[in-house]
This record gives C-alpha cells, sequence and structure tokens, in this order.
C-alpha cells in the first residue's frame, strides 16, 4: 500500500479546508497573514540569543549615557527592528513620559498580535477533529448506500477512517505543536523585550526628567 492511498481528497478537503476556514473567520486578515508568516521564524527562532543581544546593546546604551549623552544612543547599532526602534525612540524621546508611552503602547501590541497568531493556530487543533468526524459520517453515509453491493462498501469505510486519522493528525501533529512552539517563543521574546524596555525608561526618567527639572530651574533663577 503506497502513501497515496492514505490521501483521500474529500477527508483532505473536508478536514484540512474546513479547519483552516473556521480558524480564518475567526481571525483577522491580519491574523491570518501573521499566523502563516510565524512558520518562517518557528525553528530559527532563537529567544536567547536575542536576549543575550539586547542585553549588550543595553550595556552599550549604558555607556553611551554615561559619558556622552541619551540622544547619542542611537549610535548604538544592533540586530532586529525591536532593538533598533527603542534604541531610536530613546534618543528622540523629549522626556520619559514621551517614551514610557511609546514602549507600553508597543508592548501591548505585540503581545495582541502574538496572541492572535497563536489563537489562528489553536483554532484549527480545536476544529481539525471536529472537522474529522463530519468528513467520517459523510463516508459512513455513502457506505450506507452501497450496502447493496459489497464490493462498493470498502472505498467509503476507508474514507471514514482516514478523516477521523486526519483530523487527528492535524490537530496533535501539526496545527496543536505550532501553536504551543509559538506561545512559548511569543513569552521568551516578550520577556527580554519587557527588561530591555524596563532599563530603557529608567534611563529616560534619570536623563530626560533630570535635565527637563535643571532647565526649569535654570528659567526659575533667570527669571527673577
Amino acid at each position: 500500500m503506497t502513501i497515496l492511498a492514505w490521501l483521500d481528497p474529500l477527508a483532505f478537503a473536508l478536514v484540512v479546508g474546513g479547519a483552516l476556514l473556521v480558524a480564518s473567520l475567526r481571525a483577522t486578515r491580519r491574523e491570518i497573514e501573521g499566523a502563516f508568516a510565524a512558520l518562517r521564524p518557528l525553528l530559527r527562532a532563537d529567544p536567547e540569543a536575542d536576549a543575550a543581544v539586547a542585553r549588550a546593546a543595553v550595556s552599550r546604551v549604558h555607556a553611551i549615557v554615561e559619558t556622552k549623552s541619551i540622544v547619542c544612543v542611537d549610535r548604538v547599532a544592533t540586530t532586529g527592528r525591536f532593538l533598533a526602534e527603542a534604541i531610536r525612540r530613546l534618543s528622540d524621546a523629549r522626556s520619559s513620559l514621551e517614551f514610557t508611552e511609546w514602549a507600553d503602547e508597543a508592548l501591548d501590541a505585540r503581545r495582541r498580535r502574538h496572541a492572535g497568531v497563536v489563537a489562528f493556530w489553536r483554532a484549527m487543533a480545536d476544529t481539525a477533529p471536529a472537522m474529522g468526524m463530519i468528513a467520517t459520517v459523510i463516508g459512513l453515509i455513502r457506505m450506507f448506500r452501497q450496502m447493496a453491493d459489497a464490493t462498493q462498501i470498502g472505498a467509503p469505510m476507508a474514507s471514514a477512517l482516514v478523516a477521523t486519522l486526519l483530523g487527528l493528525i492535524v490537530a496533535n501533529l501539526f496545527a496543536g505543536p505550532i501553536a504551543d512552539r509559538l506561545e512559548r517563543l511569543s513569552e521568551a521574546e516578550l520577556a527580554w523585550q519587557e527588561r530591555t524596555l524596563i532599563h530603557f525608561k529608567s534611563l529616560a526618567r534619570a536623563e530626560l526628567d533630570q535635565a527637563i527639572g535643571l532647565q526649569r530651574s535654570l528659567a526659575r533663577s533667570l527669571s527673577r
């Protein structure tokens, strides 16, 4: 028996197509796009390495702030769009409040985006067995219609069983593991990003708010 014998087109269309349809109906267009885009870094993502790069960048930022000024931290070259954007925002911020508002909004947006992607694959994992059962029932109905001819029973019975098997495979060997891994990667990524932003918020308060306070004190002294 070849592998082609297991690839029943009707069962495959109902299980995989139905699970995709249900997951897509529950998601936004951006979440659907993100769900498939997340497959690219699924195996290559390394949050520990990213966290190490972030720690090194934070150290360089601290060194520049101590020796020069916070407006010079954009000279720190680093990989990753999030980290580069955070450093640029820190350099351009006029107050700690401005940077804090951006940091909180950016982190919340990433949490929502990650949650939407995970929810898409989780919906596929939850729906696939039910779609397999629907395809199984259809196969059984086809089988019962052929009961008068015993030679015609085998094909619809095999289709019914393959549909159940496909639903379990999609849920437990494909969509479910993808959702679990993406969820773990999201938690690890958000953890180091939050730690990085906490350091940058502290720098912004120490450098920007202090500078604003000194400027106000100087202005009051000159106005007397």
